[in-house]
């Protein structure tokens, strides 16, 4: 139901959270655009990459996925993965699709843009920038780590990220969304791997100061071990706000029911625990407070964001 003359909607992530979010938007009657992160380095995303010199097609292919409107079948094609086979086994199709329009068309971004046109892609879809690149972490102890899958496993507390090469350009298309947009949504995510590496460019974050839209972070359910530990909902704000070197964020969407102990256990042997929304800390800083019951609970005992609740409350701020 995407509108391209409705309300401009840029929503900024990668991993799972990104794709829930896009997957309720784009029933309503709005111009939606994503922005991805690229540097992803693990699996058949980060084989590819060495292989190829591409930024990362994973989260790329999800969101693709996501905001497609096409038949179940070419779906479960684009994220068939295979499970055997000499040199494929572990690489999603999709994946390797991307790989061969990106190299059909000598541009990642023109790749994108005629899979999606393959897809019926309902939007846009803008990689964060347009060449390969790598994420590097500085932890709280001094500690610095490169590559997105090596930052995710050393577990403690990070201080900072940046990229690898220093100068990395924003796609500009991408700049040019957040500039333009009435509405901007920080999906949930791994806030150190998957959020920020969207917002620290320089000409991202001169986008988010100068741009007029309302600007909204649907906050993670649980912490995170590691990235997140401990985090309360304000720590997540301060965070961002600290890499975009702006207290831009107007508002914050929160699960506010309880959630059982039996679910409270099994993630604490993850070392997660529910995100505490201190409501005092956040209006300090300037930041409204919209809570709901925005979860479900999954067949694997996760609990995941529901795509329609949070699409609802997010349409109805426009």
């Amino acid at each position: 139901m995407t509108n391209v003359n409705g309300p401009k909607v840029v929503v900024i992530g990668g991993g799972t959270g990104l794709p829930v979010l896009l997957r309720g938007l784009r029933q309503f009657p709005i111009n939606l655009s994503a922005i991805v992160t690229v540097a992803d380095d693990g699996g058949s995303t980060g084989r590819l990459r060495n292989d190829l010199s591409i930024p990362a097609p994973g989260d790329i292919r999800k969101v693709i996925a996501s905001m497609s409107d096409v038949e179940p079948t070419l779906l479960k094609l684009l994220e068939h993965r295979f499970d055997n086979g000499d040199g494929l086994s572990g690489h999603s199709l999709g994946n390797l699709i991307l790989a061969g329009m990106t190299n059909v068309t000598g541009d990642f971004y023109k790749g994108i843009k005629e899979i999606s046109k393959v897809f019926n892609v309902k939007g846009r879809i803008y990689p964060i920038a347009n060449e390969n690149m790598y994420l590097v972490a500085e932890f709280e102890d001094g500690t610095v780590v490169r590559g997105e899958s090596s930052i995710a496993e050393v577990g403690k507390p990070i201080k900072r990220v940046f990229y690898e090469p220093s100068q990395v350009q924003p796609l500009p298309e991408a700049v040019k969304s957040i500039e333009n947009a009435e509405l901007i949504v920080i999906a949930p995510g791994s806030l150190y791997t998957s959020i920020l590496p969207n917002l620290i460019s320089p000409e991202i974050k001169n986008a988010l100061k100068r741009t007029k839209a309302k600007s909204v972070y649907v906050c993670n359910i649980m912490t995170q071990h590691g990235e997140t530990s401990h985090y309360k909902a304000s720590d997540h704000i301060h965070a961002i706000h600290r890499h975009v070197e702006d207290e831009f964020m107007d508002m914050i969407i929160m699960h506010s029911n309880s959630i059982e102990q039996d679910i409270r256990m099994e993630y604490a042997k993850q070392q997660a625990e529910p995100v505490q929304c201190d409501e005092d800390n956040l209006r300090e800083i300037g930041v409204e407070v919209i809570q709901g019951n925005i979860a479900n609970l999954q067949k694997d005992g996760t609990l995941k964001h529901n795509e329609h609740k949070i699409a609802k409350i997010l349409y109805e701020l426009l």
